[in-house]
């Protein structure tokens, strides 16, 4: 079942590895890119018996691309779809930035519907940009910039802002392969999900998170500055931060063999 129906006329891409496993992750990408951001996950938490699930977001990746749809709610809607269609019962929601926003919404309008572990991943909660109360975030003209460039020069916004995506260093193949998977996108849906990222607030989604949290998220991240994981640890209870000393925003590159081995060990093993 590569694509399920969301609504009428819209499918969302699945890729569904290791199906049969006891435990089971269903990953949520991070904006602008899609679910092959995983690839050095999807290689690994198979050997060790999980099933790993992922989606494309409407817009993004092998998706459809309507014209909207972008914001919080319908994007949890759409994840409830996935869950739905799959029968899928006691997993690990697993959102990373944007991604993490959106899950997190997902646990507040939907109670954690078969949810029973989150990890929230460089997650972009609870706000991604500054507001009068909350200077943790990026200013809001800095988004501003992301969008106008998406509608001007996207490949050269996607390559500037994959610069700011990881500590490590890496090669140049790698970064052509990561920017071109956001060239994947819709260009629309690219900019219409930055405005969410922009103008959403998860202070509220977050309190209402009741299932046992691992918050991970790099030092160095230039993108969800690393006091918006402490932020985000305080407002659930019971939840635990993991920081990754040699990592930006990217720590499933960054740090992959870290990060794969803390997910096993919090998702648990078969």
């Amino acid at each position: 079942m590569p694509y399920i129906q969301i609504q009428e006329g819209v499918k969302v891409f699945v890729e569904d590895i290791n199906p049969g496993s006891e435990q089971t992750v269903l990953f949520i990408h991070g904006w602008p890119v899609n679910h092959r951001m995983f690839e050095y996950q999807f290689n690994q938490l198979p050997c060790w018996g999980i099933r790993c699930i992922s989606m494309d977001i409407r817009g993004f990746g092998q998706s459809d691309k309507p014209w909207d749809g972008y914001g919080y709610n319908t994007l949890a809607d759409d994840i409830r779809c996935v869950i739905d269609a799959l029968g899928l019962e006691n997993i690990t929601l697993l959102g990373f930035s944007v991604g993490g926003a959106i899950s997190a919404r997902y646990m507040a309008r939907h109670l954690g519907y078969g949810v029973s572990k989150l990890a929230l991943v460089s997650s972009a909660t609870p706000l991604f940009t500054r507001r009068p109360d909350y200077p943790f975030a990026l200013p809001v003209a800095e988004v501003n910039k992301l969008i106008s460039q998406t509608y001007t020069d996207r490949p050269k916004m996607l390559s500037d802002f994959g610069d700011q995506f990881f500590a490590g260093s890496l090669s140049c193949e790698f970064k052509n392969w990561f920017n071109g998977l956001g060239l994947e996108a819709s260009g629309h849906a690219t900019a219409s999900l930055a405005v969410s990222l922009r103008d959403e607030d998860s202070r509220q989604d977050v309190r209402q998170i009741s299932v046992p949290t691992a918050i991970f998220h790099g030092i160095h991240d230039q993108i969800v500055p690393f006091p918006n994981a402490r932020e985000t640890q305080r407002r659930i209870r019971d939840s635990s931060l993991i920081p990754f000393e040699f990592s930006g925003h990217g720590l499933v590159i960054d740090e992959r063999d870290k990060f794969n081995n803390y997910l096993a060990q919090f998702v648990g093993m078969p």
